[in-house]
């Protein structure tokens, strides 16, 4: 019986993935609002009330896909979910993340971008999902630069969250600016032109 109740867990599983795969390419491509559960439900081979079994909602399918990007880069990158990165460690995450997205991931850096400026009114379904996701950047890069004064790898910044919120932007702002006009804009090498100069910024005073 465990066999059995194993094999069902991993299709259980795998079905999920479908739906949520057939999502992010049916919302890249024809934006959340134009995109009904039946489109993905057709895509992912499965009926909409299974679809509707597996998430709730839509919007839970929409939580659903930005979750599932979140993992896929952790997973990308090897980084644990306890982790306390140094500074160039966190600095080296986010420019291969960079790179990787301009390479493979543009339906869901474009779908990321376009349902944060969806739910930009708190009473938009998924406000507090972007803004938790937000603060929670944020306070992690704040702990980066906290723990690289601390041990000596960065010299002290007056505001740890201001410049979180800085770096916050830039990540935003790169993605943006390369979602518009990808011939111009490189993703990679505008975020190693940042980090290079931030690196540079906070470098220990010569002792």
């Amino acid at each position: 019986m465990a066999g059995v109740k194993g094999q069902v867990q991993k299709r259980g599983v795998e079905r999920r993935r479908a739906m949520v795969d057939a999502a992010i390419g049916l919302f890249a491509r024809n934006g959340v609002r134009g995109t009904g559960v039946a489109a993905v439900a057709a895509q992912a081979g499965v009926t909409p009330s299974a679809l509707i079994h597996h998430f709730g909602s839509k919007d839970g399918l929409v939580r659903a896909v930005l979750q599932e990007a979140d993992r896929r880069a952790l997973e990308r990158l090897s980084i644990p979910a306890d982790a306390a990165p140094t500074l160039r460690q966190a600095v080296d995450w986010l420019v291969r993340d960079a790179e990787h997205t301009a390479a493979a991931e543009r339906d869901l850096a474009a779908l990321h971008t376009a349902l944060t400026a969806e739910n930009l009114d708190p009473a938009s379904p998924l406000h507090t999902w972007f803004r938790d996701r937000g603060r929670a950047l944020r306070s992690h890069l704040a702990a980066v630069f906290t723990r690289a004064a601390a041990d000596g790898t960065a010299r002290p910044v007056p505001d740890a969250e201001a410049l979180a919120a800085e770096v916050a932007a830039f990540l935003e702002g790169a993605h943006l600016l390369w979602l518009l006009d990808p011939e111009r804009i490189d993703l990679a090498a505008l975020h190693r032109g940042y980090f290079d100069g931030l690196l540079a910024r906070l470098a220990p005073e010569p002792s």
